[in-house]
């Protein structure tokens, strides 16, 4: 078999039923994938064999039609893929260990029930990449390749870092796993620890990739928020008793109960105040709002949890002018105290503004902006043009949006902060 490329980010199904195929690509890889490593015990091998399960559907499934367990199909078929491939090779003396682990893997196949093979691998997978061997940076970014199947580019632009650089720290990663014999497996209880902060993390950057992608035309990527509220839910089951999981999950049931109401029929974004609230998920809300009194009733609040605070008060808001922002403003007071960060102080700067007034949320985000932190952050010079259109300083407002646009890399936020422009223009006239 040869290596292949970045075939995640190539993979583009063209014939008929090619566009089932792509959404089974964009929901299920994740899950396949990490089956397929524990299988196959090389992330490499594995992703090899998928892509080429994935080229033998493509062939197979508009003449055959498409299996009644498409997952499992593919599994199977990338399974075979690898062992196929490994025994035309293996008169290469290289290769004899690698058949010896598939040979392995068939008698596993035929002892393992179909539901406990494909059960919790993923979970095995998050610990794997969040190995303290590995460096935290590498621990996000390969769980984001693996788990939440995104392209390298798409991962890049997520870090802001080049392209050559993410296929690097990727590549040293996986052999990092390689070399040191990390063990695919949830780890014991003595060594949580060390690892609970770096999964929860990786989770919350998979939703947050989810709830607004990086780059692209589409602002949710709804199978990765989905991927990353499942995996809250087994760490909450795996520590019953940990606030900042629960914290974390609450977190992520709340802003995900919004989906529906973020974008407009005809694609736009609609802000927080521009709403539909009955659109709102509101089953999502309550086990959320739950989930944030259980955490909070089980001490002083960790980063997860103040954030999931935060996110209940708009949730418990039946429109947006019922909104307690004094009430949000301290809670990011505290949150700075925690986790001091300039993304943490430029949110606070906005609820300061909505609860104090648009010219006390300028003069925060102005002594930001002087600092530079968030230099090539687009969400710094969006704030500060909707503060200075609140104001009617038009000009600057504009000013300020065309500097936002010139950094997002969304397409849907671009549209919308091209519109905020062409308004400001419009009314500076």
């Amino acid at each position: 078999m040869k290596c292949p490329a970045d075939r995640a980010d190539a993979f583009e199904p063209t014939k008929e039923g090619g566009s089932h195929l792509d959404r089974i690509y964009r929901e299920e890889s994740g899950r396949i994938l990490a089956t397929l490593i524990r299988l196959l015990g090389s992330f490499d091998l594995a992703e090899e064999a998928l892509h080429e399960a994935f080229a033998a559907a493509l062939e197979q499934w508009p003449q055959q039609g498409m299996p009644a367990n498409p997952r499992t199909w593919l599994i199977s078929a990338a399974r075979y893929k690898a062992i196929d491939g490994l025994r035309r090779q293996q008169l290469f003396q290289s290769k004899l260990a690698e058949l010896q682990r598939l040979l392995q893997v068939e008698r596993l196949m035929m002892e393992e029930p179909e539901e406990s093979m494909l059960r919790d691998d993923r979970l095995r997978l998050i610990f794997t990449c969040c190995h303290p061997a590995l460096a935290q940076e590498a621990q996000v970014a390969l769980t984001l390749r693996t788990l939440g199947g995104l392209s390298t580019d798409e991962i890049a632009k997520a870090f802001l870092v080049p392209l050559p650089t993410m296929s690097q720290r990727l590549v040293r990663a996986k052999q990092k796993i390689r070399d040191a014999g990390i063990p695919y497996r949830v780890p014991p209880p003595e060594d949580w620890p060390d690892r609970l902060a770096a999964v929860m993390l990786v989770v919350y950057l998979v939703f947050n990739e989810g709830y607004t992608a990086a780059s692209g035309d589409t602002l949710i990527r709804r199978e990765l928020c989905s991927e990353a509220i499942r995996l809250g839910r087994l760490l909450c089951e795996l520590v019953p008793r940990e606030q900042e999981a629960q914290g974390l999950l609450a977190l992520m049931l709340l802003h995900d109960s919004r989906r529906e109401a973020r974008v407009a029929p005809q694609g736009g974004i609609l802000l927080l105040e521009e709403q539909d609230r009955s659109l709102w998920n509101h089953q999502q809300i309550r086990e959320g709002l739950d989930l944030v009194e259980s955490a909070l009733r089980m001490g002083p609040a960790g980063p997860y949890a103040v954030q999931a605070a935060i996110a209940a008060v708009h949730a418990r808001a039946e429109r947006a002018e019922q909104t307690d922002w004094r009430e949000i403003a301290g809670l990011y007071e505290v949150l700075c105290r925690l986790q001091p960060s300039p993304v943490v102080e430029l949110n606070r700067a906005v609820a300061i503004a909505m609860a104090e007034g648009a010219e006390a949320g300028l003069r925060l985000l102005d002594h930001l902006d002087a600092s530079k932190q968030l230099r090539g952050y687009y969400l710094l010079p969006a704030a500060r043009a909707d503060l200075l259109r609140r104001l009617g300083r038009r000009d600057e407002a504009a000013a300020a949006y065309r500097q936002a646009i010139s950094l997002a890399n969304n397409e849907t936020e671009r549209e919308f902060l091209e519109r905020r422009l062409a308004e400001s223009e419009a009314r500076a006239r």
